[in-house]
């Protein structure tokens, strides 16, 4: 189906919080890591800089910490209603003619959302700028944390209980994925050729293109902009929980996501691993907020 509802012809943005963290809090302990992040991101003033409707937060949460030994997933089921939700919230606004910016939590949110995305629009692209290409699946995940596997459950791999909330497999094809900054090492070593396998374009720091190039990457169809803040190198911004060097630097990141962030064809997007608890000060989040405004506000 082809959406005619004002989204991708420059249609408001609209945030709505996300406050999960997979690694996974005690069951009715307080926020916790990235849990925080909408709240911290909305008092840094990011809602009136961007111009954006704020439709509040999903009363959701990822809990117990300990792997799940039948899903092999670490919060399950906490992260069934976590995923349903996203994906009829994320339906409703796309439907509505609004374009959601989904304040994380953590990148576990993705497969819900562009699941819901999927349903109002059809057929979409994934430009997904992280330091890992995310394509481990509940067997293979070495931490068993439902942010270790977003690609793959978008790409049908994965524990059939998360999977089956998500409708019609593959939410996006191989193809219409471009991922962009991955350089995990010991990520790289464990999935082998599969990101080839499932026709994935993954470029590391060292060969990204423009953000313009990314864009006709992406080509022809509108896609969905994801931002693990791990593609930044552990230098330019400690404040997440997977410190890595070789990463960008914030200004290299904003000429990156530019293009895409103001393209008419991105349906929405979604932040993801801000951890408020490593930023004492609040230099990052105010240094994350105004990347997103340059980004995001034409």
């Amino acid at each position: 189906m082809t959406a005619d509802n004002g989204t991708g012809t420059g249609a408001r943005w609209t945030v709505l919080g996300v406050p999960i963290d997979s690694v996974a809090a005690p069951a009715g302990g307080p926020v916790f890591g990235t849990e925080a992040a909408p709240a911290v991101l909305r008092a840094m003033g990011l809602v009136r800089r961007l111009g954006a409707d704020d439709v509040g937060d999903l009363d959701v949460r990822i809990v117990d910490p300990d792997r799940d030994p039948v899903s092999g997933l670490v919060g399950w089921p906490s992260l069934r209603p976590v995923t349903i939700a996203l994906r009829q919230a994320v339906a409703d606004l796309v439907e509505a003619g609004a374009r959601p910016l989904l304040l994380g939590g953590c990148c576990a949110l993705l497969p819900g959302a562009v699941a819901g995305a999927r349903d109002v629009i059809g057929r979409l692209g994934l430009a997904y700028a992280d330091g890992h290409i995310d394509v481990y699946d509940n067997r293979t995940s070495p931490t068993g944390e439902a942010a270790d596997m977003p690609v793959a459950a978008l790409l049908g791999h994965g524990w059939p209980g998360w999977l089956d909330l998500l409708g019609a497999l593959p939410v996006v094809a191989g193809t219409d994925v471009l991922v962009l900054g991955a350089r995990d090492e010991q990520e790289a070593e464990d999935i082998g050729s599969l990101p080839q396998h499932l026709g994935i374009t993954v470029l590391g720091p060292s060969e990204l293109p423009s953000g313009d190039q990314a864009l006709e990457l992406l080509a022809p169809q509108q896609f969905w902009l994801h931002l693990d803040l791990d593609v930044l190198d552990e230098d330019a911004f400690p404040a997440t929980d997977s410190l890595m060097p070789g990463g960008l630097e914030l200004a290299e990141l904003a000429d990156l996501l530019r293009p895409l962030g103001r393209s008419e064809r991105v349906i929405g997007a979604s932040i993801g691993c801000y951890n408020p608890s490593k930023d004492d000060s609040g230099t990052y989040g105010r240094a994350l907020t105004d990347l997103l405004v340059d980004v995001l506000v034409p």
